[in-house]
This record gives C-alpha cells, structure tokens and sequence, in this order.
C-alpha cells in the first residue's frame, strides 16, 4: 500500500511534465503559424533572408546555449 501511494507523486509530476510539453509546443507552433513571411537580416556583410519563425527560433537556440555557458562557468 505504502509503494502505490509512492508511486503517485511521480505519476503526478510526470502528467503535469507532459501538459507542460504540450503547451510549449502548442506555443511554438502558434508562433510558426503566425510568423511566416520572410525578414531580411543584415549581419556585418552578409544578407540573410528566411522565414521569422527560422530567426526566432535561431535566437532562441543562440540564447540557451549563450545562457547555459554563463551558467556553467558561474556554478
């Protein structure tokens, strides 16, 4: 009895994990939908142009791993 309700936290925050992921990428793919039309990037010399949604996502990446270094160098 003791081992089913132990049991129970983890079914629990693993259910509230896969809503969370779900909403994440519900969001992602609203964000997708609505970000379509393409954008010019000038960086230095180079002219880019891709989807928004390509660049958003890129400084998304850009930002985690920026963001995870400082954090690995600080802790």
């Amino acid at each position: 009895m003791s081992q089913q309700r132990a049991n129970e936290p983890v079914s629990i925050a693993r259910r509230l994990k896969y809503v969370g992921m779900a909403i994440i990428a519900l969001l992602v793919l609203i964000i997708v939908l609505q970000n379509t039309e393409s954008v010019r990037t000038d960086l230095l010399f180079v002219s880019i142009t891709m989807p928004r949604a390509v660049l958003l996502f890129a400084t998304f990446v850009i930002g985690f791993i920026l963001g995870m270094f400082v954090r690995h160098r600080r802790g």
